[in-house]
């Protein structure tokens, strides 16, 4: 009876609550983001408004002839695949993040500031330079999805993909927040396979080839690093922040 005893019970202790750490530090990312929530998401709605309004003119009225940018073997080795288009619309959760995670209007004024300026730097180039990604075979009427999502947003303003640029730029600051957030090993790891996943849906989903991706990440990432606080740039150099 004994042994029938402890056979069952073994399942049971085996299922054990959230640990003390990760609740607890559940619960601060939790108030933090509620704090000034309506700030937050008026200014967020503020700024998508406004980049939106310009992206989608410069799309509809390009100031020049539109280059096609070339296929390369990236391009060739990464077919279409549907199942990244949830990947890629992620996108919008993700950039969302690190302003979620402030904590004053001051910070997230300047940030605000700092990722407008990526995108002002995105925007002058598709003026300068519009550019379109190659015109994809598939039949998009098999797939509801993208039929709404070509139709929302066409293949223009394809280099650099600021699809890409803010999902850099949004990885390297989440990643210089880690340690004031409290964040590990494993959340930082997660965010930057977040941003490598979004990078990858934008060529499994035909949106951008590789060289947009490319210009992308490397605008991303060089507005991140010269936008920085100082302190964000100096812990970086001594490797305190990786």
């Amino acid at each position: 009876m004994r042994e029938e005893e402890s056979a069952v019970a073994v399942p049971g202790a085996q299922l054990s609550p959230m640990p003390a750490g990760a609740l607890d530090l559940a619960l601060r990312t939790l108030r933090t983001s509620m704090r000034l929530a309506w700030f937050k998401a008026l200014g967020t709605a503020l700024f998508m408004t406004v980049f939106f309004r310009a992206y989608f003119y410069l799309l509809e009225h390009p100031t020049a002839s539109v280059t096609v940018m070339p296929l390369t073997a990236p391009d060739r080795w990464i077919g279409f695949q549907p199942w990244a288009l949830p990947i890629y619309l992620s996108l919008w959760v993700y950039v969302s993040l690190p302003v979620a995670l402030m904590s004053s209007p001051r910070e997230i004024a300047a940030y605000g500031l700092r990722i407008g300026t990526l995108c002002l730097l995105g925007l002058a180039v598709f003026y300068l330079w519009p550019t379109q990604v190659p015109r994809v075979t598939e039949d998009w009427a098999l797939y509801p999805g993208f039929s709404l999502l070509h139709g929302i947003d066409a293949a223009g303003n394809a280099c650099p993909s600021l699809h890409v640029a803010s999902a850099v730029f949004t990885a390297l600051w989440l990643n210089w927040m880690a340690p004031a957030l409290g964040w590990g090993e494993r959340l930082r790891r997660f965010n930057w396979l977040w941003c490598m996943a979004i990078a990858y849906s934008t060529m499994a989903t035909k949106q951008h080839v590789f060289v947009d991706v490319a210009a992308g990440a490397l605008l991303g990432a060089l507005v991140a690093w010269v936008s920085a606080p100082r302190t964000y740039r100096r812990r970086a150099g001594a490797g305190v922040i990786p």
